[in-house]
């Protein structure tokens, strides 16, 4: 059955499903991440050689990460196929190519962990370059997400390693522009973006998988304390990622003044705070659904008013 359906896809059609595979289209806009983080922190542009080889250590090991949670979920992907529990994609932004290629039949476990293994070499090879304290992250990252995945079954405060899984790709690429960064500076992006992945990523996608989680017997947030635990959470976590957003900027070397501490504030309000406020009040799928897809832009909105700051 599964060779059959590996078989329908050929040449660029099945490059797409590898791609499906590392969740492309939500990675790359985690991927401004570890722009917004390095760029913020020199307030300027590094050499074009980091530029180079971040760009393509930051895909690389994106990809792989992102590959690598499906191939450690394999089992437990195959199983919600089975229940025909990966057909519901509406809104997902994770589902825009197909949802758990590998789960579904489309690619082989084999290929699955290639894939995620040959990014990963790249990765390393990237990151050894750039600075040997990104290797240390990037397995770091690696290993948690790993452990991340084990824990489905086992407990609800495995939202919390997400959050520092989604921390490392900033933290690293801080570290590529600059041996020596401030550690205040480090802690204050690693809550932002901490917070950030908790309340506006992780528990909304949970809250929206939450009836077949629950019959998969998981355990998260919104099953083990319910939803309304979950909105509360949800909106804690986001408050203090704005409040995250607007102590960053001052922690940068170069000054950014009030004026893009309040635009990050303001972007974030529009981008997490309102659709969380919608679906605290709703307590619909559809809501917590848009909270994560808009929540998915905001590491891309931040990159921008970095952007607009060092080209100005």
């Amino acid at each position: 059955m599964e060779t059959s359906l590996q078989n329908r896809f050929s040449g660029l059609s099945r490059l797409k499903l590898f791609f499906a595979l590392s969740r492309t289209p939500h990675g790359l806009l985690d991927m401004c991440t570890p722009g917004f983080g390095a760029l913020l922190w020199l307030g300027e542009f590094p050499s074009i050689f980091v530029i180079v080889i971040g760009l393509i250590t930051t895909f690389a090991g994106y990809t792989a990460v992102y590959a690598l949670n499906d191939v450690i979920d394999y089992k437990v992907d195959k199983e919600k196929a089975a229940k025909g529990g990966l057909s519901n994609t509406d809104g997902d932004l994770d589902g825009i190519l197909v949802r758990h290629p590998m789960a579904q039949g489309y690619l082989s476990f084999r290929e699955g962990v290639f894939w995620s293994a040959a990014w990963s070499l790249l990765a390393l090879i990237g990151a050894l370059i750039l600075n040997p304290v990104c290797v240390v992250i990037f397995v770091g990252g690696c290993a948690l997400e790993t452990v991340y995945c084990l824990l489905w079954r086992v407990s609800p405060f495995r939202t919390f390693i997400s959050g520092a899984v989604k921390t490392s790709g900033a933290l690293a690429a801080v570290f590529a522009v600059d041996p020596n960064p401030s550690g205040t500076y480090l802690v204050v992006l690693f809550l932002l973006l901490f917070f950030w992945e908790i309340g506006g990523q992780n528990i909304p996608n949970d809250w929206a998988d939450h009836e077949e989680d629950s019959r998969m017997s998981a355990k998260t947030i919104p099953i083990r304390w319910g939803l309304s635990v979950a909105n509360q959470l949800i909106l804690i976590t986001i408050i203090l990622t704005l409040g995250m957003s607007v102590i960053v900027f001052s922690y940068s070397r170069s000054d950014y003044g009030i004026f893009y501490s309040v635009l990050a504030l303001a972007t974030g309000g529009y981008l997490l705070l309102l659709p969380a406020l919608k679906l605290n009040k709703t307590r619909d799928r559809a809501d917590a659904m848009a909270l994560f897809n808009r929540a998915s832009y905001y590491p891309l909105a931040l990159l921008g008013i970095v952007l607009v700051k060092i080209f100005i």
